[in-house]
């Protein structure tokens, strides 16, 4: 397959006009056959989204394989072709049937499963969001070890809360082993620092379920951006961050260490109503997803490709930044660059087509289409 005359996103980040070789579901140096006229198109690799719990009525922690292969799909019509599910706060019992599930799920159809992202239970009560406080747990490396067996080695991201007790032993053990992000934490600078020095490289949604950025105070956030290893996650639904908060981060951190995710619930691609997060009681309308009973912030109604839309059109982000940040820094932060996240030759030829409403003309999965202008979508 030749995709002719587009704007193909580089491995520089950037666009050029030029041609892309598909051969034997890999991106190619040269190839023949099927030829895509992408003129004024944008071509871009697949999105991967390392954090979002569920969606169309179907949710992670279900511990189905249906219910992954129902997001997968989801995810995959809306141009998300490699997908880190992330579980909530529950008991080990609990998530090592869940981790069990992913271990033994088949990627058949849909967007490919390439990791999970271990968002609980080594949480702080004070900062714990939408997560269940029965469960919270302090950081557990053999318990951690526990699950990542159970799971095939698929745990990529685990989260912590550094203050929390032996968490900073706990960084130690497992850094090695798996990438540790602060979440859900209350932790001050010099405690978030000193998480970063010893290991960590990571931060859940950023901004939210911890303390806010102050001048005397600047905590996780001021930690973050001190240590250049760090990358962290921004949620641009236009709920969880404001326009002008995105923009500020991306002045402070560039677009190198921002990972768009869209922390989805399983009310995205469904209507308001009442759903469930983390076995808690969730209330959504319009765009904005509740705990029923306490009234925090659940999770999002929307997918990654509607996030990178959003902060586009609306916030003002440069396109091939946020690009980079739906594709390529995702696809690094999870250790899987090598074969995802870019149309280098020899990666997996997961490439979407856009138009320049940004709306979706083409998908192509492993090198084979399943959008295009003649069919919605063919699995």
């Amino acid at each position: 397959m030749i995709i002719k005359n587009g704007k193909i996103f580089g491995e520089n980040g950037q666009f050029s006009d030029g041609d892309l070789y598909i051969e034997n579901g890999k991106i190619a140096i040269s190839a023949s056959g099927e030829e895509i006229d992408a003129t004024d198109l944008y071509v871009i690799p697949g999105l991967t989204d390392i954090h979002f719990h569920a969606c169309v009525g179907y949710d992670f922690c279900d511990g189905t394989p249906e219910a992954i292969e129902k997001m997968a799909e989801y995810e995959l019509k809306n141009g998300i072709t490699t997908i880190c599910p992330a579980s909530m706060t529950f008991s080990e019992e609990q998530l090592t049937d869940i981790f069990k599930n992913a271990a033994s799920y088949e990627n058949k159809k849909g967007a490919t499963l390439v990791g999970i992202n271990m968002e609980g239970p080594f949480i702080s009560m004070e900062k714990k969001g939408a997560q269940n406080p029965e469960y919270i747990h302090n950081p557990d490396a053999e318990m951690f070890e526990r699950l990542q067996k159970a799971a095939g080695g698929l745990i990529k991201l685990v989260d912590i809360a550094p203050e929390t007790e032996g968490a900073m032993e706990f960084i130690e053990k497992v850094k090695d082993k798996v990438r540790i992000s602060l979440a859900h934490t209350a932790a001050d600078y010099d405690t978030a620092k000193e998480a970063f020095d010893r290991g960590a490289n990571h931060v859940t949604h950023l901004y939210n379920a911890m303390p806010p950025f102050a001048h005397r105070a600047p905590g996780v956030i001021g930690a973050a951006c001190d240590n250049e290893n760090v990358m962290v996650e921004l949620i641009c639904d236009g709920v969880h961050s404001h326009p002008v908060t995105v923009r500020t981060t991306f002045k402070m951190f560039g677009d190198d260490r921002i990972i768009f995710i869209s922390d989805s619930m399983m009310a995205c691609g469904l209507e308001d109503g009442q759903y469930t997060l983390g076995g808690q009681d969730v209330t959504v309308k319009g765009n904005v997803a509740t705990l029923t009973k306490e009234g925090n912030i659940a999770g999002s109604v929307t997918n990654l490709m509607n996030c990178l839309r959003k902060a586009v059109k609306e916030m003002k982000v440069p396109l091939a930044s946020a690009i980079k940040c739906a594709t390529m820094n995702p696809a690094k932060a999870i250790g899987i660059y090598d074969q995802y996240g870019g149309l280098a030759p020899g990666k997996v030829a997961d490439v979407v087509l856009l138009d320049k409403n940004l709306d979706i003309q083409y998908i192509i999965k492993e090198g084979n289409i399943l959008k295009s202008p003649q069919h919605s979508f063919i699995r």
